[in-house]
C-alpha cells in the first residue's frame, strides 16, 4: 500500500482559495481510486472529492460542486484539491486516501480506502 502524506492546510477567510497536497510514497498512484475526505468535529467522515481507479473519472460531494476541483500530477505522484469560495462550514481536518479495491459505486464510502494520510486542516473564518 502506499503512504500519503497531506500538505497546504492553513486558516483563510471566507470567499478566499486554498490549495491542499496528497503526496504518495512507496509506490505509484496508478491503479488506485483517490479520494479526498473530510471531518468535521462532532461529524461523520465526508466525502469530498474523488478519482476513480482509471484516473479517468472525478466525483465530487453535493455541498463542494462548482467550487472544488480535484487534479494529479502523475510525474510527481501527488493529487490536489483546489478549493474556491470557501465557507466556514468548509472548516475541517482534510484526508486524502487511496485504495486499488475501491469502485466506482462505492467511491464515496470511506471505509472502502485502505490508505490513509494523517490529515490536515483547513480553517475558514473571519
Amino acid at each position: 500500500q502506499v503512504q500519503l502524506v497531506e500538505s497546504g492546510g492553513g486558516s483563510v477567510q471566507p470567499g478566499h482559495s486554498l490549495r491542499i497536497s496528497c503526496a504518495a510514497s512507496g509506490g505509484t498512484l496508478s491503479g488506485y481510486a483517490v479520494g479526498w475526505l473530510r471531518q468535521a468535529p462532532g461529524k461523520e467522515r465526508e466525502f469530498v472529492a474523488g478519482y476513480s481507479r482509471s484516473g479517468g473519472f472525478t466525483y465530487y460531494g453535493d455541498s463542494v460542486k462548482g467550487r472544488f476541483t480535484i487534479s494529479r500530477d502523475n510525474g510527481k505522484n501527488t493529487v490536489y484539491l483546489q478549493m474556491n469560495s470557501l465557507r466556514p462550514e468548509d472548516t475541517a481536518v482534510y484526508y486524502c486516501a487511496a485504495g486499488k479495491g475501491v469502485i466506482t459505486s462505492s467511491i464515496r464510502n470511506h471505509e472502502q480506502y485502505a490508505s490513509w494520510g494523517q490529515g490536515t486542516q483547513v480553517t475558514v473564518s473571519s
